[in-house]
């Protein structure tokens, strides 16, 4: 049901089932506590006294027991109560006629009772109202009657008009959340907290997201756990994490896995990792694989990568490539490659093109380099350089060795300098031989250190 799900009227307590006394008698159930027994006599008392003042006529009476029938779920005998005290101009009656209306998938009609009851002033008709009006699309009409709701401080209202401002991205979504959050919505509290952080109020997102979390909500704990470690606040980020993760929040299983991993406990690592790809969390799935491969466990490691890429992650397909590539089966490789690089996948584009030109594909790999280094492979800018070079066109070799060198990519900073040696311009040549040699490669840096002695003898000769 979209709306309307409690009864307006009187806190009437839920009966148990009572479709047959002689087969409870024959198959007894577990035995009703003394409070359990004196709540169904009470309400059997005051059923019997509802129906008696019903029968004599009395409006209010038979809204009462309207809505105690409503909702113990006996809807065909609420009905005639319900409808005999609307009729007389009971709007808690309206309402709750429209609710059993609605139960039965006559949400027009029950739209009509409830619009009965909200201009009587019924705030949970109104919210029953703007719901639904909601769900048609017809959000003016359903602001103004949410907007009715709230204003009489009906907490669903609240809420809910809130969550359509917050659709709309209109501002005044925030004066309603923090209206409900400070009554102790934790739902409210939560939304209010998201809303802080977008506007880079981390102090109060944190607040918000700390009464939330306090209350249960495992999103509010999660991102409460997300702020805290990036305050490098690990220990109590770890708390929330597993808090969180404790609640069935697979995002937290992961991020915690990953702190865990960080402290050195593998072990416990490997445990939230499990829970959250059990729980279909394809990233989580893939780091299991990466560190069943870390093991050198390549059998225990491609199922949970074939995991990841059923899940969604591309990185599964790439790692799968990897997989396959170390244990020498290429047309493997090449299919789990190209599989992740048609999905945007940057080293695989970069792998994908390496395989076609190592099998002579220059035409076929140079396309996938192109890609990769656009989307900012230092190492597939440097094959591009090698793949131009090679053919020739210096001139369009030259600002992909330069992308990678400022990348950070070594060879192709000394590709650079070498290539300035050879035009003759021993200034730019030293610059880049410099720049390769303080890379960290230590082969590089021998090659850069030899260009530049030769550069030295040319100038003192």
């Amino acid at each position: 049901m979209g709306v309307g799900t409690e009864p307006d009227d009187g806190p009437v307590r839920q009966d148990a089932d009572r479709s047959g006394a002689s087969a409870a008698a024959l198959f007894p159930g577990p035995r009703r506590s003394f409070e359990d027994e004196l709540a169904a006599r009470e309400e059997a008392e005051l059923e019997a006294r509802y129906r008696r003042a019903a029968d004599a006529g009395d409006a209010s009476a038979a809204s009462l027991l309207g809505a105690l029938l409503l909702r113990r779920g006996e809807l065909a005998a609420a009905e005639p109560f319900l409808r005999r005290a609307a009729a007389a101009g009971i709007r808690a009656a309206a309402n709750n006629l429209g609710m059993l209306l609605n139960r039965r998938g006559q949400p027009e009609a029950a739209a009509e009772w409830w619009r009965r009851a909200a201009v009587a002033g019924s705030a949970p008709a109104a919210h029953a109202l703007g719901r639904h009006l909601r769900e048609r699309g017809e959000e003016p009409a359903a602001e103004y009657w949410l907007r009715q709701a709230a204003e009489q401080g009906h907490l669903k209202g609240v809420v809910a008009l809130a969550e359509l401002l917050e659709h709309r991205q209109d501002p005044r979504a925030e004066r309603w959340f923090r209206s409900a959050a400070e009554v102790g919505h934790t739902g409210a509290a939560y939304r209010l907290a998201r809303l802080r952080e977008a506007a880079g109020d981390a102090r109060g997102a944190e607040t918000w997201y700390r009464q939330s979390a306090a209350r249960g909500h495992p999103r509010a704990a999660l991102r409460l756990g997300a702020l805290l470690e990036l305050r490098g606040e690990t220990g109590e980020a770890m708390r929330w994490y597993r808090r969180a993760a404790g609640s069935d929040e697979p995002d937290a299983a992961r991020a915690l896995a990953y702190l865990l991993l960080d402290a050195g406990d593998e072990e416990g690592a490997e445990h939230w990792w499990e829970v959250a790809a059990e729980a279909g969390d394809g990233t989580a799935a893939n780091a299991l694989g990466a560190l069943y491969a870390q093991r050198g466990d390549a059998a225990g490691a491609e199922p949970w990568y074939r995991r990841a890429v059923a899940a969604g992650d591309v990185n599964g397909a790439f790692n799968l490539g990897l997989l396959h590539a170390r244990e020498g089966r290429a047309a493997h490789a090449e299919q789990w490659y190209r599989r992740a690089a048609y999905a945007g996948h940057r080293d695989a584009c970069n792998a994908l093109a390496v395989v076609l030109l190592e099998r002579g594909d220059e035409v076929g790999a140079e396309p996938w380099f192109s890609k990769a280094a656009e989307a900012g492979s230092v190492d597939a800018a440097f094959n591009l350089g090698i793949l131009y070079e090679g053919r020739g066109q210096v001139r369009a070799a030259w600002p992909w060795y330069e992308s990678a060198a400022e990348g950070g990519h070594a060879a192709a900073a000394l590709r650079l300098a070498s290539l300035a040696a050879v035009g003759g311009d021993a200034a730019l040549a030293r610059t880049w031989a410099l720049r390769a040699a303080g890379l960290g490669d230590v082969d590089v840096a021998e090659q850069a250190a030899d260009l530049m002695a030769q550069l030295d003898g040319r100038l003192t000769a």
